[in-house]
């Protein structure tokens, strides 16, 4: 059930039980003002269906919460814990009169991750850069030019790259993932057992001596070929077992005994068995859609080439900046070439400004062929080297070549602003490691990041303005009381 809010927070009436006022200069009562949080509650209303039970939290407690968490890197616990101690965090998610009280449970901030979704916070991130962007009247939509009218001029500077948002789990290892499969496939069966006819007998799982084996090989500060093969048949063979046992433990009780979890791991683990039992077989080591991890089956594994580390596990995130504004264009848990993405990424800048970008700039995996040619086509000026060998310099092209050089360290240095952005939220955001554990909590704490940061980048451009404006006040006072000074001295 949904209760759509009367009306939003009166700053002047926000009241404090221990005295005082609030600060229009504070960060948090400015960010409230950015956010259009009533253009937000109809599409936050659509999640609830039923129209009885408790009523649900406005749409402002759900995404301010989201967005103080995020803001301040702190845990769910952490964050409501601070909304009760700071009267700004109470106003900026929609409390009227300060309470000394815990504001929710903090296990409800799953649900908000929930509610929301990555699409929600992404039409959110959408409307708050329309709304602080200045649009020129020669940058709205127009019609298409006839054959015989003037080609419309391209403008503005598209950025695009491409990173990994690397998620909380364990280091894969096949024997690793085999012996945590194993472990789970005991406890299953230890549940169906619990549940079967008396006189049903535990089947003989050898969980001591499987358990004994694997710490054996993880123990040797070297494995051979020779010794990962054994040690994958032997828990391969424990593993099958397992299964087969629990099959014939299903057929006679059924899986009503299993809990949700128990039962989403036990389909997992057959996967997992059955992929592992390919690679085996086969003597390869990489397969399409290959689980590394039971609890997120749906986490891939992301080649990067970094020298840190040749792969991350998480999902791949498109990204595209412009005017200092970040976009999530594509969010994929399987991985994927980059390049595929710059037509749309270009089609979707043309939708929301109405002509096409002057230059696009992207790093090396973005000049293919194709995409070349529908740059060439449009009138885009695709940054980077052409295809091919090097021009050979000559006393004739040696100043075009001069030029040209100049030229790619221009637009390096205007790609290199993705970079930073990617930067900025892995080290003083949450991107570098994402801590929610559902497929759907994690594309909406990823979608955040970037939210947060564009709301962090106006936050900063109205402390600007608010400074400059305090500084011309000061000004226009000191040069008021200067021309009075002066006056009564003549005066005098």
């Amino acid at each position: 059930m949904y209760r759509v809010p009367t009306g939003q927070v009166d700053f002047d009436n926000f009241a404090i039980s221990f005295g005082g006022r609030l600060r229009r200069d504070n960060r948090w009562v400015i960010l409230a003002d950015i956010i259009p949080w009533d253009e937000f509650e109809k599409r936050y209303s659509a999640q609830f269906k039923s129209k009885t039970g408790n009523p649900a939290l406005p749409v402002r407690v759900a995404l301010g919460s989201l967005i103080v968490k995020e803001k301040l890197k702190f845990s769910d616990e952490d964050t409501v814990q601070a909304i009760q101690e700071s009267h700004y965090l109470q106003y900026f998610i929609g409390y009227e009169v300060y309470k000394d009280e815990k504001p929710f449970d903090a296990s409800l901030m799953v649900h908000f991750r929930k509610r929301l979704g990555a699409k929600i916070i992404a039409e959110v991130n959408e409307l708050v850069i329309a709304r602080n962007t200045p649009v020129a009247e020669d940058q709205e939509p127009k019609d298409p030019p006839s054959s015989g009218g003037q080609v419309e001029e391209n403008k503005g500077q598209l950025i695009v790259d491409a990173t990994c948002a690397p998620q909380d789990v364990r280091f894969p290892n096949d024997v690793g993932l085999l012996n945590e499969a194993r472990e789970k496939a005991d406890a299953i069966i230890d549940t169906l057992v619990a549940v079967s006819p008396e006189g049903t007998t535990r089947p003989r799982t050898h969980r001591k001596v499987a358990r004994v084996k694997f710490l054996n090989f993880i123990r040797r500060r070297r494995n051979t070929e020779k010794t990962i093969r054994r040690a994958l048949k032997c828990q391969l063979q424990y593993l099958g077992r397992n299964l087969r046992y629990i099959k014939d433990l299903v057929d006679s009780v059924g899986v009503v005994s299993l809990s949700r979890r128990q039962y989403k791991n036990l389909l997992v683990i057959h996967e997992v068995y059955r992929q592992q039992q390919e690679l085996y077989d086969s003597k390869q080591h990489a397969m399409s859609g290959r689980i590394v991890s039971i609890a997120q089956p749906h986490v891939r594994a992301i080649a990067r080439g970094k020298a840190r580390a040749m792969y991350e596990f998480g999902a791949k995130v498109s990204l595209s900046v412009v005017e200092g504004f970040c976009r999530v264009d594509r969010l994929s848990w399987d991985p994927y070439n980059e390049s595929t993405d710059l037509q749309t990424q270009i089609e979707q800048y043309k939708t929301r400004t109405g002509h096409y970008p002057e230059s696009v700039h992207a790093d090396k995996i973005y000049r293919t062929r194709e995409n070349l040619k529908f740059c060439k086509e449009k009138r885009i000026r695709l940054t980077g080297p052409k295809l091919g060998r090097p021009y050979k310099e000559t006393e004739e092209n040696k100043k075009l070549l001069r030029q040209l050089r100049k030229q790619e360290r221009m637009d390096e240095g205007i790609r290199s602003e993705v970079e930073g952005k990617f930067g900025v939220a892995k080290r003083r955001h949450t991107l570098s490691l994402i801590k929610a554990k559902l497929r759907a909590t994690s594309e909406t704490s990823i979608m955040l990041v970037f939210f947060v940061m564009n709301l962090e980048r106006i936050l900063k451009e109205k402390l600007r303005l608010l400074f400059v404006y305090l500084f011309d006040l000061l000004v226009n006072i000191a040069n008021f009381m200067k021309s009075q000074l002066c006056s009564r001295v003549r005066c005098a």
